[in-house]
């Protein structure tokens, strides 16, 4: 049974990577036999090669891919280096579910709520006796810059708390405490011993979240869309835009560009590797040279982006009950809520339907992460991890319309069924690699011990190992529904624009419609994610208290019988 289960797995999970690149590769080369095109060639590509400013926009990705990549990298290791093991790291803990709850386009959103042209940031400084004109063009520093400083940064911030996550297994497998005990005794400070002893193994074994996070630098549309450059863009919208052409004869061009996007993000993963070869193993002299280094302000830096996302939320609110809101006042002169009442029949269809479109792909990606890490335990047979992650190191565009076209040849109309597929194939890999550190750190020899006491193995999993596991279960759900609620793509690609979902409505609106409604999108948006994360915490907390009540009891009760009953 559980051998069936995990080939389903791979058929659901795996076959559709192959199927959309094989579908992108023949498009491509002008192969697409629904629109009577059945001559190859390479006329794709050289259109593709030969639009103006295509190089531009293809180093802009490049260099935007690698530089959040690695400041994201860096500030995630400033964090980890000053609080881990500390009263500090307990409240970094605690503030991973909220920050992770924002998805990536409420989270642009507010951030060009604070630093457009004419957002809060300017309004302060007006406050503070800096006035500008917010129609100069060198105030466009952060928000649709033509450098994509705006988007490097956004990207970096909103993926230190997903490689923060990763690294709470990754630095529990590599024994901190002892390595800082054995470096003290060698004459290592504890900034040192970071970086020497504990950089090189948390970075390699770091190597599966932080290329997943570079695929999505390079290949990211919705947040681009917000605030990334517009003249030209960066790669993946200028392919999306090809996409969406209304002449189906420049198909090819739009598929071409996708298998460059390929090709870079291929390119990109092996510089990455080259990088942490060279870093952990090629040049060594620095991790013995030496036994002086330097502590990074981890805790003022995660303070500061704490503040800064908490900040979004309530700046959104108020723009949504804005009426009246003149720049420089620090604050509208007039608020309603007749934005609220405008939207509220179309926004509460769009809620419902991001519900239940998460709520069916993260309950069976879990089901299916469970069942492919069980069998990875009790079967030496067993595909890769690097293969279940390909769908989170590919860009989305050089899959989703090899996807399409073989849904095509199925049944093209069941629109609400392919988008809760494509949701599921996204979201699984996540799940699975969050279930990861959870499955490695368990004991197995609790099970074999229940299981030598008689009982049959799903009872020994729902009885002792379940229990145990529940909080990082019920952790792995809330991100499969995070990552749910924040796709783009696969619902425009899949859903042929009839499934909308509020990433879908706030991209849309984000771009030159009024900001009201588009902070309500994006407040529900964000609030979304937060309430099942909550709902994971409190839950997983609940039980918790549950199983110490008998503990407890249990105790008591023995106690009670050791008291001697003589005077």
């Amino acid at each position: 049974m559980l051998r069936a289960s995990y080939l389903f797995i791979l058929l659901i999970c795996v076959l559709p990577t192959l199927f959309g690149l094989a579908g992108v590769a023949v498009s491509s080369v002008g192969y697409i036999p629904p629109l009577d095109m059945h001559l190859v060639s390479l006329n794709g590509f050289s259109k593709v090669f030969a639009w103006e400013g295509v190089w531009r926009s293809i180093g802009m990705t490049v260099y935007s891919g690698l530089a959040s990549t690695y400041l994201a990298c860096l500030l995630t290791f400033t964090i980890l280096q000053a609080t881990w093991g500390t009263r500090f790291w307990r409240k970094v803990e605690v503030s991973l579910s909220p920050l992770l709850a924002v998805p990536h386009v409420a989270f642009a959103i507010g951030f060009a709520f604070l630093f457009a042209p004419t957002g809060m940031g300017m309004r302060l400084l007006d406050v503070v006796g800096i006035s500008a004109d917010p129609n100069a063009s060198d105030l466009a520093l952060l928000i649709k810059d033509p450098h994509a400083l705006g988007l490097i940064l956004v990207l970096a911030l909103k993926e230190v708390p997903f490689l923060l996550l990763m690294s709470i297994s990754i630095l529990q497998q590599v024994k901190v405490n002892r390595v800082e005990k054995v470096a003290a005794s060698l004459g290592y400070s504890r900034a040192e011993a970071w970086w020497k002893c504990v950089f090189p193994q948390w970075l390699s074994k770091l190597r599966f979240p932080l290329l997943a996070v570079m695929a999505y630098g390079l290949s990211v549309v919705d947040v681009a869309l917000i605030i990334g450059p517009t003249n030209p863009p960066t790669f993946a919208v200028l392919v999306w835009q090809w996409f969406n052409d209304p002449d189906l004869a420049l198909l090819p061009r739009a598929s071409a560009g996708a298998v460059v996007l390929l090709a870079i993000s291929l390119v990109l993963i092996g510089v990455a590797r080259l990088i942490e070869w060279a870093v952990t193993q090629g040049f060594k002299q620095w991790q013995y040279a030496g036994r002086t280094g330097f502590a990074l302000p981890g805790k003022t830096l995660f303070v500061g982006m704490l503040t800064l996302s908490i900040s979004m939320i309530p700046l959104m609110l108020i723009w949504s009950v804005a009426q009246r809101w003149r720049f420089p006042d620090l604050l509208p002169s007039r608020y309603s809520l007749r934005f609220w009442e405008y939207e509220w029949d179309a926004i509460l269809g769009s809620i419902e339907q991001s519900i239940v479109i998460a709520l069916i792909s993260a309950t069976l990606a879990l089901v299916m992460a469970l069942l492919a890490h069980e069998y990875r335990l009790r079967h030496r047979i067993q595909v890769p991890g690097y293969i279940i992650a390909v769908p989170m190191l590919v860009p989305q565009l050089s899959i989703l319309f090899g996807m399409q076209v073989a849904t095509l040849y199925v049944n093209g109309d069941a629109h609400f069924f392919w988008v809760c597929w494509a949701h599921l194939f996204f979201a699984f890999p996540y799940v699975y690699l969050s279930l990861d550190g959870p499955w490695r750190s368990y004991d197995e020899r609790l099970t074999r011990a229940a299981l030598s006491l008689g009982k049959s193995p799903l009872r020994v999993w729902l009885k002792v190992k379940m229990p145990i596991l529940l909080p990082a279960i019920l952790f792995a759900w809330a991100i499969g529904i995070s990552v749910s609620l924040a796709q783009y793509l696969p619902t425009l690609v899949l859903g042929a624009g009839r499934i909308t979902t509020l990433t879908t409505e706030a991209v849309a609106l984000s771009s030159g419609f009024d900001r009201r409604v588009t902070a309500i999108y994006a407040i529900w948006q964000a609030l979304l994610p937060f309430l099942f994360f909550s709902l994971a915490i409190l839950t997983s907390r609940l039980q918790l208290t549950l199983r110490r009540k008998p503990i407890k009891e249990l105790f008591h009760n023995e106690l009670m019988s050791r008291k001697p009953r003589h005077s």
